[in-house]
């Protein structure tokens, strides 16, 4: 039997052996069970263990101290002036500047900052005053963050009772990939240096900051939330140089309409936290609520020219038309900031929408699409009220229906768009299309601007080309050849180009947040090639469309 001769664990191990001894037969405890565990209490392996506790708990282990991340900050300065190239210098640098190294000696200033001795017993009148100190040194940290100059934190402040507090920190910054700092942490020094209450003055300090950072802050332990996965595509374009509102200009993205952006971060009402989709760093956007009130003070474009977009002109006067949303002015105000937008894999659309003004070539470009690939494109026959011709046959050119079949269709609401014209109706019914679609192929449309409201919705997944007029001297030679190549006899003045011009215009200004694409009609051999490209993309790379579609 092992023989025990240290302090009072081993006093307490022969207690107990001596119990096993005398363990009274009542207990009806099974003798096997007894001998192993006698065994086990006189392995030496057990032995030994109690003597390392004893000796452990003789020993008094103390920090030699508690501030090595400024120490090695320093070290690195000494580095950085090295005249002559060191090698053995250089690898003590780049480990000394791991994250792991740096946050294991935070892990251990911070240990070593606290006292975990057993406080002597107290007076109750002072325990409150005693607890309170306990607890206002407990809650001061030591942070260590290392940055090269000029290089952004990605961390914003705002003043709270004359303390500098973190406002906001950027989703993929440095601050937000050590994850030491938090949202509410109070700034109290940096580098040994008392901050004051100015945040521009602050951010000042840490642009110019380079290497080892040593912050004092109180924290707040306020957990940052997970990044959600939500993308939009913005209506507008955005630049924060030129944006007065923002509360820090460096912090700001830049993005174009049309973008891919995440959105990281909706905590604050006014300003998102977002980045793009291709790539970069995270910035400050305007959110959907701010830029809608900013919005709303822009004065109204009061240049509005063509049947379009409000007025008729006098040609077209014994046309009236009534579309899905009856009143283009409607249109024309919406408020387009962002959409949100999921990305899916190749597919076909059930419809590819042509918009342009008159004459632009929205005609020309749709026939040559059914003519050279019949299998995967087909149009609507559009239905009248009007009586056939001698050399038309229904189903053709137009579908023939009576005047009252058409005028309870209508009321029905089985028309996408439909208008009047010298006394009849015409009109593009919603199953024609349905029709076009079940066949597997993609439905060809030529419809009024305003009927887009309707269309783009997961029952028509359209593809939406707007076909632009190009300039006006450049229509106006376009006109030219024409009509001296003897295509056309119409002589157009320079008056009806200019209205066709402004038409255009006028379109992409209210529906351009419908637009897929933009192509401008200058040449209609090359639109027709960029066209095809475009639809051939959306069969082989993955697309961007309204998470409405999806969910």
């Amino acid at each position: 039997m092992a023989t025990f001769a240290f302090g009072q664990t081993s006093s307490a191990m022969q207690q107990m052996l001596g119990n096993l001894r005398e363990w009274p037969t009542s207990t009806k405890a099974n003798d096997i069970d007894l001998i192993f565990l006698k065994g086990i209490m006189e392995s030496p392996v057990v032995c030994s263990l109690a003597k390392i506790h004893e000796r452990l708990e003789d020993m008094k282990l103390e920090a030699v101290q508690d501030n090595n991340v400024e120490l090695v900050s320093e070290i690195l300065g000494v580095i950085r002036g090295l005249t002559i190239r060191n090698d053995s210098a250089a690898e003590l640098s780049r480990i000394l500047q791991q994250p792991h190294f740096q946050s294991l000696l935070e892990a251990h200033d911070m240990v070593a900052s606290k006292c975990y001795e057993i406080p002597p017993p107290i007076k109750p009148a002072t325990e409150t005053a005693v607890n309170n100190a306990l607890m206002q040194a407990d809650a001061v940290r030591m942070i260590g963050i290392r940055k090269k100059a000029e290089e952004p934190l990605g961390v914003t402040f705002r003043v709270d009772k004359d303390d500098l507090v973190i406002a906001r920190i950027l989703y993929g910054g440095i601050i937000d990939r050590q994850g030491l700092l938090h949202v509410g942490d109070i700034i109290k020094e940096v580098n040994g240096q008392e901050v004051g209450n100015n945040p521009t003055e602050l951010q000042e300090i840490l642009k110019d900051c380079s290497g080892g950072i040593a912050l004092k802050i109180l924290p707040s332990y306020i957990d940052s939330a997970i990044p959600p996965q939500v993308y939009v595509k913005p209506h507008f374009d955005y630049n924060p140089d030129n944006d007065s509102l923002i509360p820090c200009r460096e912090a700001g993205l830049a993005f174009n309409r049309g973008d891919i952006l995440q959105i990281v971060n909706r905590e604050d009402l006014n300003w998102w936290q977002a980045c793009h989709k291709v790539g970069g760093a995270t910035g400050l956007i305007p959110s959907q609520f701010l830029e809608e009130k900013r919005k709303a003070f822009v004065p109204k474009d009061l240049d509005r020219t063509g049947i379009l977009c409000g007025t008729v002109n006098g040609k077209m006067k014994k046309k009236r038309m009534y579309l899905t949303s009856r009143n283009a002015e409607f249109d024309h105000h919406e408020l387009q900031i962002y959409e949100e937008v999921v990305c899916m894999p190749p597919f076909q659309r059930r419809t590819l929408v042509l918009i342009g003004a008159q004459g632009v070539g929205r005609r020309s470009l749709k026939n040559r699409l059914l003519v050279l690939h019949p299998d995967r494109y087909g149009t609507t026959v559009p239905f009248t009220s009007r009586r056939p011709r001698e050399d038309e046959h229904d189903g053709h050119t137009y579908q023939f229906v009576t005047q009252m079949d058409m005028e309870r269709d209508i009321k029905l609401g089985c028309f996408l768009e439909h208008g009047e014209y010298d006394g009849n109706l015409y009109g593009t019914k919603i199953s024609s299309i349905h029709e076009v679609a079940n066949t597997g192929r993609t439905c060809i449309l030529d419809v009024n601007p305003q009927a887009l409201k309707m269309l783009r919705t997961a029952e028509f997944m359209p593809y939406v080309v707007f076909i632009a007029a190009p300039e006006f001297e450049t229509l106006k030679a376009m006109h030219k050849a024409v009509v001296d190549a003897g295509i056309t006899t119409k002589q157009l003045t320079d008056v009806d180009l200019k209205k066709r011009v402004d038409e255009s215009a006028c379109i992409q200004r209210t529906y351009k947040h419908y637009f897929d694409l933009t192509i401008v009609s200058d040449n209609l051999d090359a639109a027709f090639e960029t066209l095809q490209v475009a639809l051939d993309k959306l069969r082989s790379e993955p697309q961007w469309v309204p998470v409405s579609w999806v969910y």
